[in-house]
């Protein structure tokens, strides 16, 4: 079988020892970084040395079918530096190929940044999405939060320090100035850091320059449309036009996503041009 291994997320106390029990019997190891692997294994005192095969973003695809194939006959450990394989990380390939292939896939549960950013947030938890790692370009980034401005739950995301304050300023605009969110820094490491307040006060924190791995937490939206201004919904409208889209189906789009009116939207954004 397939057995999904989740790692510490930065304290090596938080391996579990079902994962040690594991890697001390383990005759394959699948590893995102196979130097990272053999650090971990050496640092919790493991002797084992199994085969190691380098699975990563770059080459899953293309290994996924030999994977496959190497768990028919025996088990294959999977690892990626922190956390949960296939969860924003390397692993859903290897997944998906399995379940096609009829091979077994388990996982060893484990340390989860995304369950922890939302347990120590205290924003709601009884229902959230994971947005992953918002895209690099702004246009992009600002249409997605535009996307998401209605939506109902508590959201997740990553993000690396340095695009840090531009994402929570994208925020801002698209999912209002005042909605409420956290940042949570370092989690489960020397310098843990978990900081509260409005996505516009974050982002000001934020552009004093931030260090370290970084989880999102946001607030759902009320539903009632007022976390985004006319203003703003008109400058989303605008922007999806400027990137392709019809006037109206422009208008439309926005209008789901933030409870504002298609109507008003759409002249707002008409009268701007």
């Amino acid at each position: 079988m397939i057995v999904l291994a989740a790692t510490p997320i930065g304290n090596l106390g938080d391996a579990s020892r079902r994962l040690v029990e594991t890697l001390s019997n383990a005759t394959v190891v699948a590893a995102e970084d196979t130097r990272t692997a053999i650090h971990l294994m050496r640092a919790l005192g493991i002797e084992n040395r199994p085969r190691l095969i380098a699975l990563h973003e770059h080459n899953e695809r293309a290994k996924a079918a030999e994977v496959v194939e190497l768990a028919r006959d025996e088990d294959v450990v999977v690892l990626t530096d922190a956390g949960m394989p296939a969860i924003s990380d390397p692993g859903f390939p290897l997944v998906e190929a399995a379940a096609a292939a009829g091979v077994t896939v388990t996982a060893l549960p484990g340390p989860s940044a995304v369950l922890m950013a939302l347990a120590v947030s205290g924003l709601p938890t009884d229902r959230f999405s994971f947005e992953g790692f918002p895209t690099r370009k702004a246009g992009e980034r600002r249409r997605l939060f535009a996307s998401l401005a209605g939506e109902q739950r508590t959201m997740v995301f990553f993000e690396s320090p340095h695009r840090l304050a531009d994402t929570l300023t994208d925020m801002a605009a698209g999912f209002g100035a005042d909605r409420r969110a956290v940042v949570c820094r370092e989690l489960t490491k020397l310098y843990e850091e978990v900081r509260r307040g409005s996505v516009t006060e974050l982002a000001e924190w934020a552009a004093e320059g931030v260090k370290g791995e970084i989880c999102i937490v946001v607030e759902a939206s009320s539903g009632s449309g007022d976390d985004v201004s006319l203003e703003d919904g008109v400058r989303l409208v605008l922007e999806r036009v400027a990137a392709g889209s019809r006037m109206k189906e422009a208008a439309a789009a926005v209008a789901d996503a933030t409870g504002l009116s298609k109507r008003d939207l759409y002249e707002g954004a008409l009268a701007a041009r």
